[in-house]
């Protein structure tokens, strides 16, 4: 039987010359963009090599300026002593929580995502083994916890949520685990990561 982390390689594999329905922004689609440089940036969805993987998320402090409280992948811009996009992610989830670079294997990237805060985010996909000593550095990441991918995968999970953002109407995905709201950014490529795995089947 194919396992979850089989089928993200797989979907990985299948590289993006064709695409499913993918979400690329946090605009609505009725939002034309006029912004012309994107900040680049890379997020690290780290999957727990165990029987039913999960994935590793992280909580901002609710005392930060931009995202208080949110949920996110460990992740961030880029900076320039940084060779590329994994480099970042991999920096970063070592930063923010303490995951040695060498533990992750990194198996692909995928779908960049534009913020609404005018980042051009890439989600470097990586293998790390379960239950690694990580901490939270409380300047950046208030606590961090796991969610099984079958559950971040599963679209009856995935809740389209509308709100008016200035005089349109915006949607977005929410998946809530555990009391803990993941929406936004964070929901969105984990969105793109499940069509991707149901396009490569």
């Amino acid at each position: 039987m194919t396992t979850l982390v089989e089928q993200v390689r797989r979907a990985l594999e299948r590289g993006h010359d064709q695409e499913p329905i993918l979400l690329t922004g946090d605009n609505a689609d009725d939002i034309l963009d006029a912004r012309e440089v994107y900040v680049p940036a890379a997020v690290l969805i780290a999957i727990t090599d165990r029987p039913d993987p999960g994935v590793i998320l992280t909580q901002r402090p609710k005392t930060m300026r931009h995202h208080a409280g949110q949920i996110a992948f460990p992740g961030g811009r880029v900076d320039p002593e940084d060779v590329d996009l994994v480099h970042t992610a991999l920096r970063e989830a070592e930063e923010e929580i303490a995951m040695p670079r060498d533990a992750v294997t990194v198996i692909g990237t995928i779908d960049r995502y534009r913020t609404i805060t005018g980042y051009h985010v890439t989600p470097v996909v990586g293998v790390v083994q379960p239950d690694l000593p990580l901490r939270a550095n409380a300047a950046e990441v208030s606590d961090w916890f796991e969610v099984p991918l079958s559950f971040l995968l599963e679209p009856g999970n995935h809740i389209e949520q509308a709100v008016e953002w200035q005089g349109r109407e915006r949607h977005y995905y929410e998946i809530t685990y555990g009391g803990r709201r993941i929406w936004g950014a964070t929901a969105a490529m984990i969105v793109n990561l499940g069509r991707r795995i149901i396009w490569a089947a």
